[in-house]
């Protein structure tokens, strides 16, 4: 595939585009760590700003990440790499936003209405206790997952132990396997995608 495009050579829009091809190429993945690297905290803040959380700002980050990485072969350079990125980040931070508001019920307007007269009655609240049921459900869910993650490539399978069973955050993972921070996120990327893949038919 051709890189030319319409952008300045040397120009930082065509040294994101020359990572673009050989990371969608060549499954380069030290591209895939150097348009992370460039892009990562502006991403961040700009998730941040919209949903004044940190945690939420983090997620939605790898989450923009993610999709974007996925989404690299319908990427074409009529705009930047960082447009098309930041546009990804957005609709998605927009759409958690949304999610939230649906959430948003607070337990005195679930619990209380008040009838044709004005007199405040109660609801009662479903208690947050899971029955036998759900707790079978969710054991089997995760005894199904244990199975799959077990399937992983050992590259990929430790780490996603480390970071969905163990609970440990990126960087306890770089610091524990001695690896760049970035390289941690490519993998669990890539992770993801494939328990996606053989999970998709089995839950």
């Amino acid at each position: 595939m051709s890189n030319a495009t319409p952008f300045a050579a040397g120009s930082r829009s065509q040294m994101d585009y020359d990572l673009v091809c050989r990371a969608r190429e060549q499954g380069d993945e030290q591209a895939y760590t150097l348009l992370m690297k460039r892009y990562r905290d502006n991403v961040y803040l700009m998730m941040l700003r919209m949903t004044n959380s940190v945690a939420d700002a983090e997620d939605l980050t790898m989450i923009a990440f993610g999709k974007a990485f996925r989404a690299l072969d319908n990427y074409t350079p009529t705009n930047s790499f960082s447009t098309w990125l930041f546009k990804i980040a957005v609709h998605g931070c927009i759409d958690h936003i949304r999610k939230q508001k649906k959430k948003m019920l607070s337990l005195e307007d679930i619990s209380e209405r008040t009838d044709k007269d004005n007199n405040v009655y109660e609801l009662p609240l479903q208690s947050d206790d899971e029955n036998p049921e759900e707790i079978i459900i969710r054991q089997q869910r995760y005894d199904t997952l244990r199975m799959v993650v077990n399937q992983l490539k050992p590259l990929y399978r430790e780490l996603v132990e480390l970071r969905y069973f163990e609970n440990m955050s990126y960087e306890e993972i770089a610091q524990k396997k001695k690896l760049p921070l970035g390289t941690v996120k490519i993998r669990l990327f890539r992770a993801r995608d494939i328990l996606y893949t053989l999970m998709k038919n089995k839950i």
